[in-house]
């Protein structure tokens, strides 16, 4: 009788103290959120959904004023992809529209009865997949970047289309979460009304990468975490070249020095953004230059041109830093790596499984909303992963 009296209180304990740690989980927890790109050889039914939180399916276009897939072939992929709630059913399944260079955006937001017209097909579209939300990737409004239509009323488009798709989306049987994707430099909230545009979505994804570009002049961390000041670069070529920028830029209100996450979401919440509506970015991707000195072991000096536009993680942990040619290094101010290899003059920038676990710590310590990448397919097949690191790091509430 004794036992029996001894096992249930251990029992009774033991069923608290996993309801507190579940509860403490919930509280706790963040979005891992992953872009995913189909494939042909990297299926649904193979991708460690377990890990993810929502999967942004990856892209509709505006095509005709609506938002349909470019290749009609996708649209089975989709459905395989939202098959897999039944064995995850804590996952969400969303759809991306829009993407680098697509255009169309300018023209639908601009008149009512084109933002009608496309907030239908949206509509038709997640009712038909039976999908959890929408993500819009307009690059970017009233900024014609990779020679899309752009107008100045795009501003204020911008925050109608989003009001009206929240309208529209909550009218489905299934819950619906609205994010969109936001640049990772100042000059882009300029050209959103953000406080409003924040009252009717879920999530802004900031896009904390590609934060120095492959036709850069000088190297640097296209996916810095660390708030990187500009003393932290003086005495580097870069240092100079920014400098004679923001000279020839003065006035323009252009944003030439050194970015991060850190620096882009103190910059958001500093303009009202609430930090549970924030996402941070994850790169699962490099850039990399050539023709790079050794001085600084390349860092934030001038180089050649793009040695690859950009290259996955699989391939960088594969030929790159398995290379004896190549070293890696570790920034403690941008808290991010990278690797040289003198011999063959190239650097190259990214996340490995140190820095996105480092992004994943920011996201909790801060309360945001959560981390997000691009994109599922570039990362490493292996067990040690960069989504395992982001995932182990994001469930991890004991030790805070």
């Amino acid at each position: 009788m004794k036992y029996i009296k001894l096992f249930t209180t251990l029992l009774v304990v033991f069923l608290i103290v996993s309801f507190v740690n579940n509860q403490k989980r919930k509280e706790d927890s963040i979005a891992v959120m992953g872009y995913y790109v189909p494939e042909k050889n990297y299926n649904p039914d193979q991708l460690p959904l377990e890990q993810l939180t929502h999967i942004i399916f990856s892209f509709t276009n505006v095509i005709d004023g609506e938002m349909k897939f470019r290749h009609e072939e996708n649209g089975k992929k989709l459905e395989e992809l939202v098959a897999q709630r039944k064995k995850h059913p804590h996952l969400k399944v969303m759809i991306a529209c829009g993407g680098w260079g697509a255009d169309g955006f300018s023209d639908m937001a601009h008149t009512a009865e084109n933002r009608k017209k496309f907030v239908q097909s949206v509509v038709d579209f997640n009712r038909e997949y039976q999908l959890d939300g929408l993500d819009i990737d307009w690059e970017y409004p009233a900024i014609p970047a990779a020679n899309t239509g752009a107008r100045p009323e795009d501003k204020q488009n911008f925050t109608l289309l989003m009001k009206e798709l929240r309208e529209a989306l909550n009218t489905l049987d299934r819950d619906q979460i609205l994010t969109f994707a936001s640049a990772g430099w100042k000059p882009y909230y300029k050209n959103i009304e953000i406080i409003e545009v924040m009252k009717h979505v879920d999530f802004m994804n900031v896009m904390t990468y590609d934060q120095v570009g492959g036709n850069s002049p000088f190297t640097g961390h296209h996916t810095a975490l660390g708030h990187i000041k500009e003393e932290d670069i003086k005495g580097t070529p870069a240092a100079e070249f920014i400098e004679n920028y923001g000279k020839s830029q003065k006035g323009r209100g252009r944003d030439y020095g050194p970015r991060s996450a850190e620096k882009i979401i103190d910059f958001c919440m500093e303009n009202g953004v609430k930090p549970q509506q924030l996402v941070i970015g994850a790169a699962f991707y490099g850039r990399a230059w050539k023709g790079v000195p050794p001085m600084n072991d390349g860092l934030y000096q001038l180089n050649k041109g793009a040695h690859i536009g950009w290259s996955g993680y699989s391939q960088i942990r594969k030929e790159f830093e398995a290379s004896e040619n190549y070293t890696r290094y570790w920034d403690s101010i941008a808290k991010a790596p990278y690797i040289y290899s003198a011999k063959d003059s190239i650097f190259i920038s990214y996340d490995d499984s140190v820095s996105v676990r480092l992004k994943t710590e920011y996201a909790l310590k801060k309360k945001l909303g959560g981390i997000m990448f691009w994109q599922l397919g570039n990362d490493t097949k292996e067990k040690s992963s960069l989504l395992k690191a982001m995932y182990d790091a994001s469930v991890k509430t004991e030790s805070r």
